[in-house]
């Protein structure tokens, strides 16, 4: 059983690097986890797991020996320094990072279900982690434009509760993304107000692509331009608009509807 009890121990450095530094988790092609339950879902899904710290008494869902390539048992105080969490809750590990490349073309997914979220400048990592947590219940891939939280932040990763592990996500540009579109014969719509927008209960969503922007000004004028149409989600008149996360779980439910 290997021990580690210095706070500056090369591995214990690079884990708090990773935790900090979206340019050095790109650069190593890692990211970081917290918490047993995101290691017991990385087993799971076969992630490949680098490097595992864990405190003892920590809430293990079985002996991490011989499963991963590295494991150590650290003290309280060096989980405290490498954990990317105010309360630690025992486990931090490394995880070798998927790529995000989308396909040269979009195909049906195992079901048949051509359906996509599309994050535009959504810089909440909070909020990122969540739509992809949603899309995956509800049988979308999500795709991210430019602008977007890092999708390997741990805030992001802590939020998405395992969705990197067993679902495909992507990241593209939006030349990229109207290209594959368009080869799929796929529509865009945007979440926005304009002239064509249309009640989002009155348009099929079924088979598309389906657009949420930021937090603070909604979807580019870019993005907008490349919609096929806009939709609006029905609400009370005394609220003005739906937080990026909550407007992409209503798209994703209703397009989802009519397979459940």
């Amino acid at each position: 059983m290997e021990t580690i009890t210095s706070k500056t121990n090369p591995l214990c450095v690079h884990f708090r690097k990773l935790a900090s530094s979206r340019a050095y988790r790109e650069k190593t092609g890692e990211f970081l986890c917290d918490s047993p339950k995101l290691l017991e879902e990385a087993a799971l899904w076969a992630a490949r797991v680098i490097a595992v710290l864990y405190t003892e008494g920590a809430a293990l869902p079985w002996d991490p020996e011989g499963k991963f390539p590295r494991v150590a048992r650290v003290s309280e105080t060096v989980m405290r320094s490498v954990s990317p969490m105010e309360t630690p809750q025992g486990v931090v590990f490394s995880c070798r990072s998927p790529r995000y490349v989308p396909p040269e073309r979009l195909e049906p997914d195992a079901h048949g279900r051509m359906r996509y979220l599309v994050l535009d400048g959504v810089q909440d990592p909070g909020n990122v982690g969540t739509v992809l947590r949603t899309a995956d219940a509800f049988g979308a891939t999500a795709i991210l434009l430019p602008g977007c939280a890092d999708l390997n932040s741990p805030k992001t990763l802590r939020a998405a509760m395992g969705v990197h592990f067993r679902s495909v996500i992507y990241r593209c540009t939006l030349p990229e993304l109207t290209a594959l579109l368009k080869a799929a014969d796929l529509p865009l719509y945007g979440a926005a107000l304009r002239e064509d927008t249309a009640d989002v209960r009155q348009v099929d969503l079924s088979r598309c692509a389906m657009a949420v922007g930021s937090e603070g000004r909604g979807l580019s004028a870019e993005v907008l331009e490349a919609c096929d149409r806009t939709v609006r989600i029905p609400m009370d008149r005394t609220c003005e608009s739906l937080n990026a996360a909550a407007a992409a779980s209503v798209l994703l439910w209703e397009a989802a509807r009519g397979d459940l």
